[in-house]
């Protein structure tokens, strides 16, 4: 799955170096759909069109209840939040999807943004678990549990297509500076 997610990804690379954004949009959205979720607030969104469409996102899964990696990506998200400043909510997104959306509901995940000192732009993600998961396997992070989902994080600039995944667990600097590459793709 993994494979076909890396050459998916490729592929919406190779389309972007020879067409402009709006060329690139169909592309996009039938790779990645536009399944209904629902975000901390409670608001519904499209995955495609409202969270990745002409942004530059920084993805992660998670979920709130967790005791084991996610408190170690959340703190590597604040990093990257902390790092980028004014530009989070506005030129750079950060999005973690729930991979338990039965217990993460918007409440829950409005105290788990809390906790984590999420500001404006870092957006939490939740909905019904055929969406979820949907939304998730178009980024190569569905799992079978949510004990074991994957530390992964992606990096996207979709307007440019340029995508690259960096360890969640790595060290926060690393995480940032591949953020910072990311961000910078002409």
């Amino acid at each position: 799955m993994r494979t076909i997610v890396a050459i998916a990804l490729l592929f919406v690379a190779s389309l972007a170096s020879t067409a402009s954004a709006n060329d690139f949009r169909p592309a996009g959205l039938k790779y990645f759909t536009d399944v209904e979720l629902v975000n901390q607030k409670g608001e519904k969104v499209r995955f495609y069109s409202d969270l990745i469409d002409g942004k530059i996102v920084i993805i992660n899964s998670f979920f709130a209840s967790c005791t084991g990696v996610c408190p170690v990506m959340g703190g590597t998200f604040k990093k990257i939040q902390a790092a980028l400043g004014d530009r989070i909510g506005k030129d750079v997104h950060l999005i973690s999807i729930s991979v338990d959306p039965e217990n993460d509901t918007p409440e829950a995940l409005r105290k788990y943004a809390k906790a984590t000192q999420a500001r404006p732009g870092w957006t939490f993600i939740t909905g019904d678990r055929k969406n979820v998961e949907a939304a998730l396997y178009k980024l190569g992070l569905k799992t079978a549990n949510k004990e074991s989902h994957t530390p992964v994080v992606l990096i996207g600039n979709e307007p440019k297509g340029v995508w690259k995944k960096a360890f969640g667990l790595a060290a926060s600097d690393e995480v940032v500076k591949l953020v910072n590459e990311v961000v910078a793709a002409q």
